[in-house]
């Protein structure tokens, strides 16, 4: 139950930190955040040391960050199905790799953070207007501005 609290928790942080910082005004914020999650199972089979469970965490990594291109280019419901399908991965993930160097709370606390961050993204794409327009370079100067 605290590994779900906390992943809850954190995804409050994440959520409150950059709308306070304005990170979230600039359209590859989550995206990123969605590669990053998805690339820790990565790093929990390189503590795993096996070969093999690094490239097929390497592989199911690959789809994640595909989801977070798609969201960054096409659309942000691309993003809230990628959390949301890293959430479901994080309850069958035992179930279809064996990684000895994934923690035992991880799961639950990811699929509370996926969830929370799928949510949020879902509420914030029904409301146009509350959806910061991407960030893109100033045409003349090469500047970072909003795109009008």
């Amino acid at each position: 139950m605290v590994d779900i609290l906390i992943g809850l928790g954190l995804a409050a942080v994440t959520v409150g930190s950059a709308r306070l910082a304005g990170f979230d005004r600039d359209s590859a914020f989550y995206p990123t955040i969605l590669a990053v999650i998805a690339l820790l199972y990565v790093l929990f089979g390189v503590m795993d040391a096996r070969v093999g469970v690094i490239v097929s965490e390497g592989a199911v990594a690959l789809v994640f960050v595909a989801l977070a291109v798609a969201g960054f280019k096409r659309s942000v419901w691309w993003l809230v199905a990628g959390y949301a399908i890293h959430g479901v991965w994080d309850l069958v993930h035992d179930a279809v790799i064996t990684n000895n160097g994934v923690p035992v709370w991880w799961p639950h606390f990811c699929i509370a953070y996926d969830g929370a961050i799928a949510a949020y993204l879902a509420l914030r794409a029904r409301k146009p207007a509350a959806y910061s327009p991407p960030v893109q370079a100033h045409p003349r100067s090469g500047a970072p501005g909003v795109q009008t």
